[in-house]
């Protein structure tokens, strides 16, 4: 993968065109058979690896000498690349030289990956010789494979290219395909470029799953990254492949909030690439950064991402500006920030509560947590730029605390300690189901100083819902399940009821640590990493909530992307939280409060970036946080 260009294959590394098998580029396939002969046979498969998030090899064997014994002697190592680059390697490994006819089957349907995925593609394309390959032309326009060296023969009606190969005893030859969509030009990834707006992170330490873990997520985050084509310095992250190669204005924000350890560049582009989205005019959307609906399970009707993305906008800019955001490109960004908190305020109106979908949709407790860390957030910024309505936002802040600790709160008849309601119908009646969205309320965010903004629920409260997250119902020893397993409806691949989200586990991991919930949290995070090493390091953004025995695997979700933003930019959240890192820039501090536990041994994290400088901490097996590298003139604060 190397956003827009994306490459699926089976292990066998033969493109057969099978289900989703094929090279993408913007989500239409470019080519979806791509099947190698040498000698006449099929080669057999006998490894294949991804070894970097835009390309994988794939190596098999062959045997054409006649008498020769079982052994084979012909090597074909393939490395595919997400641009439309392939290149095919033979070695021999014979005692004589052999003469090998080589020869390539190229097709394609030019079908779009939605398309594709519900089954609804045409047959192939025909095909017309054309350069030193093949062409195919449709109303969706054009495909080619150019090869070279040039075949030396090429049979259009079967979409044939063929060559004849001599090869010396130990000998070696290669040949290389292009794949293009017509008009579009080579994929140019964002993320291998040199201006990248992530920063290259390093982790060292005790647990061997932190390094590997570290390199592939910001990897995966490189291949997910795209330019906004109007302005093409701002760049954003995709949702995730192969489902969502597009911009998901909630998920990027969240992702861009997960990175920030890894610079602010990411951030501002995301944050101006959606202020140029937002509502305007005098309508009761007026403020908005549009989104679509989301399905939310059996529970509750589908949410408005749109209000998620409107109330992250103002909170990750004032988090970014924590980290290190220049204050003019804050003061720029500040009055798409203004009208968001506006749109909160006109949302709520005279109640206390928000919404969601607006109007008449239920109270959803996230979204109150949103709602509230936006306003709490924003009035913070707003105090540091000497704007207006700081004030204002606080006050509704505290009010909303006051009614939500009561109003939210489930009281359970066999004097468990209770729970926070998922939501509140239109009606008033209480959606009582434990899931995986009350993390959010643990989720409070960064004011000056370095300080965790209020949460919504007290301190009893919060050790209820701790000790709740805890517990096996929750904790399915892979991570956090999304809805609880004794809860009507439970099912462990529900995307909303049971699957394990990766993205909500690491909101519970680092919001119970900050609240000195250590031991849930390193429960947690223990599991999370234990899925990542069977996931090969590339987490998916979800996976199914099975409990965890000796010698069991998470169970892939088959709609799940993977990689995914908010699940690759987990590692970085993640690490960065056990470190304790809480920068205050426009204060000149940075204070660090690592989990004492130290849950994962001794951790050293190298190249993050605060003001916009390098940034290394080592933490100790005692909890104890060192920091090795900083910007001149950033203070370490108690």
């Amino acid at each position: 993968m190397a956003l827009p260009g994306l490459a699926i294959s089976t292990n066998q590394g033969q493109l057969t065109g099978q289900g989703l098998e094929g090279f993408y580029r913007a989500g239409r396939r470019v080519l979806s058979r791509c099947q190698i002969r040498v000698a006449g046979r099929e080669p057999l498969a006998v490894q294949a690896r991804t070894t970097a998030a835009d390309r994988a090899r794939f190596v098999a064997t062959a045997r054409v000498s006649q008498g020769g014994g079982p052994d084979p002697d012909v090597v074909v190592e393939r490395t595919r690349h997400a641009d439309g680059t392939e290149r095919i390697t033979l070695h021999s490994a014979a005692a004589r030289p052999l003469r090998l006819p080589v020869e390539l089957a190229l097709g394609t349907d030019m079908a779009d990956l939605g398309a594709i995925a519900s089954g609804r593609t045409g047959p192939e394309l025909p095909a017309v010789v054309h350069d030193s390959g093949l062409r195919w032309s449709c109303a969706a326009g054009g495909a080619s494979v150019t090869a070279d060296p040039p075949p030396a023969d090429a049979l259009a009606s079967a979409g044939l290219l063929r060559w004849e190969f001599e090869l010396p005893p130990g000998g070696t030859v290669g040949l290389e395909l292009r794949v293009r969509l017509e008009g579009a030009g080579p994929v140019r990834a964002v993320g291998r470029a040199a201006t990248s707006p992530l920063a290259s992170a390093r982790a060292t330490g005790d647990h061997p799953a932190v390094q590997p873990l570290l390199r592939t997520s910001i990897d995966d985050l490189q291949s997910l990254l795209l330019r906004d084509p109007a302005h093409p310095t701002d760049t954003h992250l995709a949702a995730g492949a192969p489902w969502r190669c597009g911009l998901a204005p909630a998920d990027a924000l969240v992702a861009a909030r997960m990175t920030l350890p890894l610079g602010t560049r990411l951030a501002a582009g995301t944050l101006r690439t959606l202020a140029r989205t937002q509502l305007r005019g005098q309508t009761r959307q007026s403020g908005m950064i549009p989104g679509p609906r989301r399905d939310a399970g059996a529970h509750l009707p589908a949410c408005c991402t749109g209000t998620e993305a409107t109330l992250l906008f103002p909170a990750l800019l004032a988090e970014a500006f924590r980290w290190g955001l220049s204050p003019q490109e804050t003061e720029e960004l500040l009055p798409t920030a203004e009208r968001c908190l506006g749109w909160l305020r006109a949302a709520v109106g005279e109640a206390t509560y928000l919404c969601d979908p607006q109007p008449g949709g239920p109270v959803r407790c996230e979204t109150q947590a949103y709602a509230h860390r936006a306003a709490v957030l924003g009035a913070d910024l707003l105090d540091a730029f000497d704007r207006p309505g700081g004030a204002t936002l606080r006050q509704w802040a505290r009010a909303l605390r006051t009614a939500f600790r009561e109003d939210f709160w489930v009281h359970d008849h066999d004097h468990s300690g209770g729970r926070p309601a998922a939501a509140r119908a239109p009606d008033g009646r209480l959606v009582p189901h434990l899931g995986a969205g009350a993390v959010h309320l643990l989720d409070t965010g960064l004011l000056g100083g370095g300080a965790q903004a209020p949460g919504l629920l007290d301190r009893v409260q919060t050790e209820q819902l701790a000790r709740l997250l805890g517990s096996p119902a929750m904790d399915s020893g892979w991570g956090l399940r999304g809805l609880g397993a004794k809860e009507a409806g439970y099912n462990p691949f529900g995307h909303r009821t049971g699957a394990v989200r990766v993205h909500e586990t690491a909101i519970a991991v680092s919001g119970l640590a900050a609240a000195g919930y250590e031991k849930e949290a390193g429960s947690l995070l223990r599991g999370l990493l234990a899925a990542a090493e069977a996931f090969g390091h590339r987490l998916p953004e979800m996976y199914a909530g099975e409990q965890r025995t000796d010698g069991s695997a998470p169970l892939p979700h088959p709609a799940a992307c993977r990689p995914a933003a908010t699940a690759a930019a987990t590692a970085v959240q993640l690490l960065s939280a056990l470190a304790g890192i809480r920068p205050d820039v426009p204060a000149g501090t940075v204070t660090l409060r690592p989990v004492r536990s130290a849950p994962l041994g001794e951790l050293g994290l190298t190249g993050l970036r605060i003001a916009g400088a390098p940034f290394s901490v080592r933490v100790s097996r005692l909890g104890l946080a060192m920091v090795e590298e900083a910007a001149e003139g950033l203070q370490l604060s108690a």
